[in-house]
């Protein structure tokens, strides 16, 4: 019953944290680099950069259930 109660815990913050970072930086770039063309030893790469957004909900609702499930596990403890 403890091990469940503290995993319960750990998901809890990491779902907080991770709602705080989006709310925090609701926009990240990636970058990928593939090989164009191959001629022997000679390679040509391209870097992409793309651009992703987190809604405002979505880590919103990560934070929320982050704090109820953190709130939940120390319900159960006592």
């Amino acid at each position: 019953m403890g091990r469940s109660m503290n995993m319960l815990m750990i998901a809890g913050a990491v779902l907080v944290l991770l709602g705080v970072a989006g709310l925090a930086m609701p926009v990240f770039t990636t970058q990928q680099t593939t090989e164009v063309a191959r001629l022997g030893d000679l390679k040509v790469q391209a870097r992409e950069e793309t651009s992703h957004a987190i809604p405002p909900l979505v880590s919103g609702s990560a934070l929320i259930l982050g704090i109820i499930l953190i709130g939940g596990s120390f319900y159960r403890r006592v």
